[in-house]
């Protein structure tokens, strides 16, 4: 009898690590891009593919609508080296943007002023008729809730993309 709970004993252990090996693999290779540890890590959902406004960016971001209330807010999700073009958010009175950094290491440059890294918890206030860009860190995912201020005649100007060689010379 004892034979036989040893076996069942071996053969039950055998099965439970097999459906771990089973379930790392899985897991492995829905992070191998990274996407799902980087979700697992910020509090906000990243979203789906942000193909409305993918001709503004360079690599692929995500929109995640938080809030439609009140004050209307969105989770920017940027995978690694993803950025946006340079822009502004015109207005002749108010307006702008704010950001509040949630997850992963990114970047915020006004035009004239070096590059400055942006990490969970940090604020960037944006003024209006300010030409910038933001964008995720070469070696990480980087997330962001993105508030458009109110404002008078307020609108968005989409410009040139911030190129490879400007970007390659960010942190250096």
């Amino acid at each position: 009898m004892k034979k036989i709970l040893v076996l069942i004993l071996l053969a039950t252990m055998t099965n439970i690590q097999g459906n771990m090996a089973q379930e790392k693999i899985a897991q492995t290779a829905e992070d191998a891009d990274g996407k799902a540890a980087f979700q697992r890590e910020m509090v906000f959902p990243i979203g789906e593919p942000n193909t409305a406004y993918a001709r503004y960016f360079i690599g692929n971001s995500y929109l995640a609508p938080i809030s439609k209330e009140q004050v209307p807010f969105n989770n920017v999700t940027f995978e690694p080296r993803c950025r946006n073009n340079w822009h502004i958010h015109h207005a002749t009175r108010g307006g702008g943007q704010m950001l509040v950094c949630v997850a992963g290491k990114g970047w915020y440059q006004e035009e004239g002023k070096p590059a400055v890294p942006v990490l969970p918890g940090d604020v960037i206030h944006i003024p209006a008729n300010v030409k910038h860009w933001h964008g995720a860190a070469a070696d990480s995912w980087f997330a962001h809730l993105a508030f458009e201020i109110p404002g008078e005649n307020t609108s968005n100007e989409w410009l040139e993309p911030v190129t490879d060689e400007e970007y390659d010379k960010l942190g250096k």
